[in-house]
């Protein structure tokens, strides 16, 4: 499971803002990553999507990896910051807008 931990690493670290999703971005094949997926494309920040369902051993090393049993998850610079629920929560309320501004990922819309 090394070999999985390390690109899981890797990607996270590779990639400013970060979705592991179920579908690709363009595509989603779940409901919460679709959602996930939207409030991304709303605010204009551009990330990379990583499709678990086409490898099952990163499907399952994501979720030890964050200690987090759902997919998607985000990840912003590195670190966790939660699934579908969190994000949206955290959307609605201009947290997430205001957390990747105080990263230093450009957005296309500004805090509402």
């Amino acid at each position: 499971m090394t070999a999985v931990n390390d690109m899981i690493d890797a990607e996270v670290k590779g990639n400013d803002v970060l979705l592991f999703m179920k579908g690709t971005p363009a595509f989603p094949q779940c409901g919460f990553s679709g959602q996930v997926v939207q409030i991304l494309d709303y605010l204009g920040v551009p990330y990379k999507g990583v499709n678990v369902l086409e490898n099952m051993e990163i499907r399952e090393g994501v979720k030890a990896y964050s200690n987090w049993p759902t997919i998607p998850q985000l990840y912003v610079k590195g670190e966790f910051v939660g699934g579908c629920d969190i994000v949206r929560e955290m959307f609605q309320a201009g947290e997430l807008q205001e957390m990747l501004s105080e990263k230093g990922i450009e957005t296309s819309k500004q805090s509402a």
